[in-house]
């Protein structure tokens, strides 16, 4: 799963038990489903699907529950059986077909054994942050690549943009080529990191909710581009925007390198937060009322 180097010797008295090691040794329990070729694909599948769901019911709820829509960024749209369908028979179909045989070259070429030891929660952190930090400024560089060059654009990643208003399992719906590109920055990511195996496992996760989130539709007080303070990371609504706009908001996470580039672009802040009176925002968003201010001021 790694270049995590196991060879080294691992000797460790109680009082320096990493404070992940139950954690590592209940996952090296299942070392051999871990270890299988299929565990790639079954644990992105699992996962991916398993932070739609809950958005899908959302969905549907939506038009029966009037409270819910405030919450919504399009509060007039729900995704028909027509959108959801072709985007989960296009995800599950690309893992089986394209991803999987992959996975089983990788594991027959090099095999990797897990270490006995945890990684230390600080690295964990720290390597999780370089890890998504990478990810943004590669996938950064390659979206506005594919944006400004028009055959890129039409061949490889129109298809991401056919859903012009976003819901969850839009999230994957994309060309192979954009899936194996974002595959292969995950990859080299781990890899120039040397990160262990259970950070890998937790950037995988940690990357597909946040891709999940940022596609969901659902701008919550509890999104992440509100926990994360001085707009730096942008977020559901940030997203949104580029899906509508096309032109702007390019990385997929953090804000800065679209602020260096001078693609950032602000996004309303939903009703449910902005009465027109004004209010308080870390993510620097500001709604329709004020945007019509400032641009008469």
């Amino acid at each position: 799963m790694s270049d995590h180097n196991s060879s080294e010797p691992q000797v460790l008295c109680s009082s320096d038990r990493p404070l992940l090691q139950p954690l590592w040794d209940r996952v090296r329990t299942w070392e051999a489903l871990v270890q299988s070729p299929l565990f790639p694909v079954i644990f992105a599948i699992v996962t991916y699907l398993g932070f739609c769901l809950p958005f899908v019911v959302l969905d549907f709820l939506c038009p029966r529950v009037p409270a819910l829509r405030r919450y919504k960024i399009h509060p007039d749209f729900s995704p028909s059986a027509r959108q959801l369908l072709p985007c989960l028979g296009q995800t599950l179909y690309q893992h089986l077909v394209f991803v999987f045989p992959v996975t089983l070259l990788h594991w027959v070429c090099s095999p990797a054994l897990l270490p006995p030891q945890a990684p230390e929660l600080l690295q964990l952190l720290r390597d999780l942050l370089l890890c998504l930090l990478l990810f943004d400024a590669e996938f950064f560089a390659w979206h506005v690549l594919h944006h400004k060059v028009p055959w890129l654009y039409r061949t490889f990643h129109k298809v991401h943009h056919q859903n012009a208003s976003l819901f969850a399992l839009a999230t994957q719906y994309m060309s192979v080529w954009e899936l194996f590109s974002l595959g292969f920055f995950d990859l080299v990511n781990v890899r120039l990191l040397r990160c262990h195996p259970l950070t890998v496992l937790t950037f995988h996760v940690v990357n597909i909710w946040l891709s999940v989130e940022d596609h969901s539709g659902y701008d919550f007080p509890w999104s992440t581009h509100r926990l994360v303070p001085f707009g730096w990371y942008g977020g559901v609504a940030h997203h949104d925007l580029h899906h509508s706009q096309f032109n702007c908001n390019f990385a997929p996470y953090f804000t800065h390198w679209d602020k260096i580039l001078g693609t950032l672009r602000a996004a309303p802040l939903p009703a449910w937060c902005c009465s027109c009176g004004g209010c308080s925002s870390n993510s620097g968003l500001l709604c329709d009322s004020r945007l019509n201010q400032k641009k008469h001021s």
